[in-house]
């Protein structure tokens, strides 16, 4: 069956690339200079008139002397200021990210603080509030201070290689380190304990990436994000430029992790996320309130996603907005006392109904056709010609079930969610959406 499985996902994406995980977060593959600072500040604007609950995610790049750090805290202090005054007092922040590198105690405490005076944060593990660690530069002293500061869920990062980029199978290995903070994650009582789980560097073969899963299995943490050191997390990005392993061995790797992982009792709610059946985002996905925005799976899709720092990415509805990429640039923004937008996108008609459809998949596994005809005014199987005659193939195969209503993603499906819902993604050969509106119309 899974040798099936791979064929049908051969035929959508090519070189063996897990399907979505370039648009993870946002396909910023489609942002253009067209979007700038004004537009931001009118969504701010209608965000605060709508009284839009928020998601706020801020970055902390890594790799930054000393000096850098110093003008990028100010710039960043900066920014909390420009947009928060834009922003009503009852919008609360429902959902907070903090990526990148991991804070000193220091810069920890300055920076919350400068939030917490512009950002109205919920009490009482109300919000869903994340942080980023790297392994080997966390210890106890930081988890409990990060604990202490509000954060209820934090993602582990765990190193590649050696110092200096060199492969090092025998640091990588070494369960040591991660369980000393999975274990201090659970004395301080986060909610949930994510790990990050890379393959497909040359260095790597699947025997020893089976007994590196083997082993996080073992220490039980909440969610583990598996993915491609091609399309990495940008977390991971200096490990793109390393030697990649063979396809056939990075395939062997990924059906390594949907037989074991299931095996362990962990679901794969798509995009590489794995979690536990207890976990917030499988309870979510079984009620029908998970969503997809620019940080991945969520259970708070309603909010706004306010994104800032070093190219960060903001979402107000079908609007994407990205801060600045380089350093000089963010900060000569603020110093102009103007927003760092250097570019974005605005979701036309099409993705919309691409996302919506998409996202529905994702998340319920399941799509109500004449719901999405009814909303969008359009053909679903004619516009979706292409798509729906590799969904026949794939429902021959019983991966999905079709019928007159309902799209549904079958057991033996779910580890293809999605290379499935990348069919949506491509651009339909059908009718524009434009065209099927007149034509609706015309009949009635």
């Amino acid at each position: 069956m899974l040798d099936s499985l791979h064929r049908h996902r051969q035929q959508i994406t090519p070189h063996g690339q897990w399907p979505g995980e370039p648009g993870r977060h946002a396909d910023t593959r489609r942002f253009h200079a067209g979007i700038g600072s004004l537009d931001v500040l009118r969504a701010l604007r209608a965000s605060r008139q709508q009284h839009r609950p928020l998601s706020l995610g801020v970055q902390l790049p890594a790799g930054l002397d000393s000096q850098e750090q110093d003008a990028y805290l100010r710039g960043l202090q900066r920014e909390i200021a420009l947009v928060g005054c834009h922003l009503g007092a009852d919008q609360s922040i429902e959902q907070f990210q903090l990526s990148g590198a991991t804070p000193g105690p220091e810069v920890l405490q300055q920076l919350m603080g400068q939030l917490r005076q512009r950002f109205n944060f919920l009490q009482h593990e109300l919000g869903d509030y994340g942080v980023e660690v790297d392994l080997h530069h966390t210890d106890w002293a930081t988890m409990g201070l990060l604990r202490d500061q509000g954060f209820n869920h934090v993602s582990i990062g765990v190193p590649d290689g050696g110092q200096g980029g060199v492969p090092s199978a025998a640091r990588c290995q070494n369960p040591a380190p991660i369980h000393s903070l999975i274990d201090a994650a659970r004395t301080f009582d986060f909610r949930s304990v994510s790990v990050d789980l890379g393959y497909g560097h040359a260095w790597q073969t699947p025997d020893s990436f089976a007994r590196k899963l083997a082993t996080l299995i073992e220490l039980e943490p909440d969610r583990l994000q598996v993915f491609d050191y091609a399309q990495a997390p940008a977390r991971y990005a200096h490990s793109a430029r390393q030697a990649p392993c063979s396809e056939q061995d990075k395939a062997l790797m990924r059906r390594i992790c949907f037989e074991q992982l299931p095996a362990a009792g962990y679901q794969h709610i798509g995009l590489g996320q794995f979690v536990r059946a207890d976990d917030d985002l499988a309870i979510a996905q079984e009620r029908g309130r998970l969503r997809r925005n620019c940080q991945g799976f969520t259970r708070h899709g309603y909010c706004d996603h306010v994104g800032l720092g070093l190219g960060a990415i903001s979402q107000f509805d079908e609007l994407y907005a990205q801060n600045a990429l380089s350093l000089a640039h963010y900060l000569q923004q603020l110093g102009n006392d103007q927003l760092a937008t250097c570019r974005g996108w605005r979701c036309e008609a099409d993705d919309q109904l691409r996302q919506r459809v998409t996202e529905r998949l994702a998340c319920d596994l399941e799509l109500d056709i004449q719901a999405i005809e009814a909303r969008y005014g359009v053909d679903f199987r004619q516009y979706f010609a292409s798509a729906w005659r590799q969904l026949e193939a794939m429902s021959r195969a019983g991966l999905v079930e079709l019928s007159a209503r309902y799209i549904s993603i079958l057991p033996a499906g779910r580890v293809e969610v999605d290379a499935i819902c990348q069919l949506f993604e491509q651009s339909s050969p059908g009718l524009s959406l434009h065209q099927q509106w007149v034509d609706h119309d015309a009949s009635l």
